[in-house]
């Protein structure tokens, strides 16, 4: 039975919580590598900062998507739940994370801080995981790849907003700077205002989005009694998952694994390319790192004007393909530029890799899976952000060294890890889940 079409402004609700989540995430991605820089990391170990976050959410998601699965609160419904948990744990981390100096008279600022790290990116995730289980939940297919623009928009407008915030707040007199150890009381304010929109969007969504409940939800996804009470086993679906769960996954590897790069060595890398300094107490480093927090929102642009464009493209892997490409030119050409307006160029290119990387796996991957097992297949499918974050995170020190111990260095490596991204994009073949069960009856 076909689920009804949704309003738009239904469908606007549904993902207008990803806004605030996304803000969180921008200010995370743009910031962590300048606050441990600041706290006193050595730029070989950034890198390793990185593994324990995508870790938990290798464990966590898994988790999220099957008890999700069984959940039903009346009054509140079946995602909703784990949402708001994952937007208040947030919420509180990211009032103390820049904080993590003030903290050296109790506990290492260091320790502190990867803690907090740690937490903010499960919270994170487990926030973000619910937006894009209810849209598989709650939208038709032919109204999904329009759910999915929008919630890409939204995504995109968050990060905008999360990476100028520093820099916001720097122009309009706030400090950019402080005493070593201590992090500026410009990012401070950016994660505190971060904070404050991200419950109020997570809030809106909760009091105008009604999920369906157990019996529409079974209906409306043809799941049988039998059916019902089948196994979730977690090796049993990976065993039966479909084709395209592993082959979107491996061009996932390597595009996660790029920009896990650009979110660890962008700060240093410019301060190092542009600004030619790589001292964390300098007033250049920490101009470089409102430079990055500029840059990623010019990324954000590139990816909202590129997203617009995907949709003419009448091979979606061709348009897949491209994307990748263009974003792997805007990395190695990061190395050549010296005017930190010329990286706006980079920038853009990069954005449009994200555009796709944020649009098109979840929609070929949900495309292919039945509603019974969706929020764990969609939990499982998260390993595929995860694992090549935790790889890259670990190498990463190796690598650089690899590299002459050059931060810009490791940004034409995340172009050249994203060209094997589009090579493997080929290896997709895509199938719908209506297609299948018509085979099999």
């Amino acid at each position: 039975m076909n689920k009804p079409d949704l309003s738009l402004a239904k469908l606007f609700n549904i993902s207008f919580g990803f806004f605030g989540v996304q803000i969180a995430y921008a200010l995370q991605s743009a910031n962590i590598s300048r606050i441990f820089a600041t706290l006193g990391a050595d730029p070989h170990n950034l890198s390793y900062f990185w593994i324990l976050p995508p870790l938990m959410g290798m464990i966590v998601q898994p988790l999220i998507g099957w008890a999700s699965d069984k959940t039903w609160i009346n009054g509140i419904g079946r995602r909703k739940p784990y949402l708001l948990i994952g937007a208040f744990v947030s919420i509180l981390v990211m009032c103390l994370l820049p904080n993590a100096g003030g903290f050296q008279k109790y506990i290492d600022a260091m320790i502190f801080g990867l803690i907090m790290l740690m937490l903010l990116d499960t919270s994170i995730n487990m926030a973000m995981q619910p937006f894009k289980m209810m849209v598989g939940d709650m939208v038709n297919e032919k109204q999904k790849g329009l759910a999915y623009s929008i919630q890409s928009f939204l995504c995109n407008a968050g990060s905008l907003a999360g990476y100028l915030f520093p820099f916001i707040f720097t122009w309009c007199g706030i400090s950019n700077t402080a005493p070593e150890g201590i992090i500026p009381d410009s990012v401070k304010l950016a994660f505190y205002v971060g904070a404050a929109i991200l419950i109020i969007c997570v809030l809106y969504t909760c009091t105008t989005v009604k999920e369906m409940n157990p019996e529409t939800y079974a209906k409306y996804h043809g799941i049988t009694g039998e059916k019902q009470k089948s196994s979730s086993n977690v090796f049993k679906l990976l065993v039966h998952a479909p084709r395209e769960f592993w082959t979107v996954g491996l061009v996932q590897f390597f595009c996660w694994a790029a920009f896990l790069y650009m979110w660890n060595y962008t700060t240093g890398g410019i301060a190092e390319n542009v600004w030619h300094t790589d001292n964390p107490a300098s007033p250049e480093f920490q101009e470089a790192g409102n430079w990055c927090g500029v840059l990623f929102a010019v990324q954000a642009i590139g990816s909202v004007i590129w997203a617009l464009a995907l949709p003419l493209f009448k091979s979606r892997k061709l348009a897949y393909s491209l994307s990748l490409i263009l974003g792997a030119i805007g990395f190695i050409s990061i190395y050549f530029m010296h005017d930190p307006y010329l990286l706006f160029i980079s920038y853009l290119l990069i954005g449009c890799a994200w555009a796709a990387i944020l649009a098109m796996p979840f929609a070929i991957v949900t495309n292919a899976i039945s509603g019974e097992h969706m929020g764990i297949y969609l939990g499982l499918f998260n390993g595929t952000i995860c694992l090549p974050q935790i790889i890259a995170a670990a190498c990463g020190g190796l690598l650089m060294k690899l590299v002459g111990g050059s931060q810009v260095n490791m940004l034409v490596l995340a172009g050249i890890l994203l060209l094997i991204g589009a090579l493997c994009v080929f290896n997709i073949k895509e199938t719908y889940k209506e297609e299948k069960e018509t085979v099999v009856s």
